[in-house]
């Protein structure tokens, strides 16, 4: 067991951080790793805002970088041996957040990128949090129950002094979820005594927020309303596709349906489903407790992923994974409004191509913001060890997704330019006026 710790020492550069630089990534292109994609909208920002070289070196780099490796007893006797990562990318605003995933691309790049784009959402939607993510590399699907415990808690165990309620808070992403969260409480809580705190996501239970679990797809849907009436496009009958049926997908296509959307079209890992008409959301939900993918709904013709992309609709939601939009596609989509509800679906060369034909499209780093909103919400509630109503955490949502959403939208127009350009411009100026009042820089 070897646990390798990496922390970029003053007035030295990183091989990522070279890797990322804007003379290494100018032109956008989809041969780009995650990270690169990711750093190559901040530089950017870093050129519009016209950051001293010393800022742009600190804010283009990641903090801290912790790799473990996580050794488990599988059902069967034998050992497995898993890589994890937990990343901190920048905490001048406050304690590191992120959340934990559990997939086989989770590697280190992709939990790099993931890690800097929480730096910049949780700037965007102004809570006091920094940027980190964590990742293990392994097929959750494929693990049982029990496997999953001891996997979440050997890895607790061996990020558990980087971390803790005022230092670097974890959360569910994707693969994980609310019961993974109980046992890094559990974990944790093992060395250090009951510290709801270290974690948000978890169950109501064991101090978590009402309105937690459906708060990134509640969050996606709010701005999605604000965003169509700044466009003129009647929202209620709108033709909505949704790529990703796993939480943030299905409580965007379940919450937008309320709100009188006609949602056309989902899709899991297995595919997806179209019915121009509109689909009963609650249905095809329901109909997964005895079918695989969504695909197998009667009331709705198969398509793939990669078809649903390209369907007739009025607003186009990725809610999957990165990358689905890119530049052999991006002609191909009809959506005149695609909202990120995934981390990175869009690729660089793709969102130019998407812009040239003047498609809008709201940004990750703003549209699925409502997760590390309420978990914020969370956290205070843990501090304060007092509890809030659901109304009352669905008030204050909306309250900073609306005055998010209509900042990014003012910048957009005031500097003219696109609302990616405009989130990450204030995001960024946010962090680093954070790190020149601290003399980081």
């Amino acid at each position: 067991m070897t646990k390798t710790e990496q922390v970029t020492p003053e007035g030295s550069e990183s091989e990522h951080a070279i890797a990322s630089r804007p003379d290494r990534a100018e032109k956008a292109r989809d041969d780009m790793t995650p990270y690169e994609a990711a750093t190559y909208f901040f530089h950017k920002s870093a050129d519009r805002l016209e950051l001293r070289d010393e800022m742009r070196e600190v804010l283009g780099s990641t903090y801290r970088e912790l790799a473990v490796q996580i050794p488990v007893r599988m059902d069967d006797g034998n050992i497995a041996v898993f890589r994890g990562y937990r990343i901190q990318h920048n905490g001048a605003r406050g304690p590191y957040k992120g959340g934990i995933r559990y997939h086989e691309s989770a590697d280190l790049d992709e939990v790099r990128a993931l890690a800097a784009l929480m730096t910049w959402k949780n700037a965007l939607i102004d809570v006091p949090f920094g940027g980190a993510k964590g990742g293990v590399q392994c097929d959750p699907r494929a693990l049982s129950s029990a496997e999953l415990e001891r996997l979440t808690r050997r890895f607790t165990s061996m990020i558990s002094y980087i971390i803790g309620v005022h230092r670097d808070i974890p959360a569910p992403d994707m693969g994980t979820n609310a019961q993974t969260m109980a046992w890094m409480i559990d974990a944790f809580g093992q060395k250090n005594g009951y510290t709801p705190g270290i974690v948000t996501g978890k169950p109501v239970e064991l101090g978590g927020s009402q309105g937690r679990e459906e708060a990134t797809g509640r969050g996606v849907v709010m701005c999605t309303l604000e965003a169509a009436k700044r466009k003129d496009l009647q929202f209620e009958g709108a033709r909505i596709a949704v790529q990703g049926f796993g939480n943030v997908g299905y409580w965007t296509a379940a919450l937008a349906s309320e709100q009188g959307a006609s949602i056309v079209a989902v899709s899991d890992v297995g595919g997806g489903t179209y019915n121009r008409n509109g689909l009963d959301i609650s249905k095809v939900f329901a109909s997964l407790e005895d079918a695989e993918s969504v695909t197998e709904f009667g009331d709705g013709d198969s398509v793939s992923n990669e078809e649903l992309l390209e369907l007739e609709c009025d607003i186009l939601i990725p809610a999957a994974i990165q990358g689905v939009i890119d530049g052999d596609n991006a002609d191909e989509i009809k959506a005149p409004m695609v909202v990120e509800a995934a981390n990175g679906p869009i690729t660089p060369i793709a969102d130019e191509l998407l812009l040239e034909r003047g498609l809008t499209i709201v940004p990750d780093i703003l549209a699925n913001t409502g997760g590390v909103t309420v978990s914020y919400f969370e956290w205070v509630q843990n501090i304060q060890e007092f509890r809030w109503e659901q109304k009352d955490v669905n008030a204050e949502l909306q309250k900073r997704m609306s005055k998010a959403t209509a900042e990014v939208f003012a910048r957009s127009d005031k500097d003219t330019t696109s609302l990616r350009e405009a989130a990450f411009d204030i995001a960024v100026s946010r962090v680093a006026r954070a790190d020149e009042l601290r003399g980081y820089v």
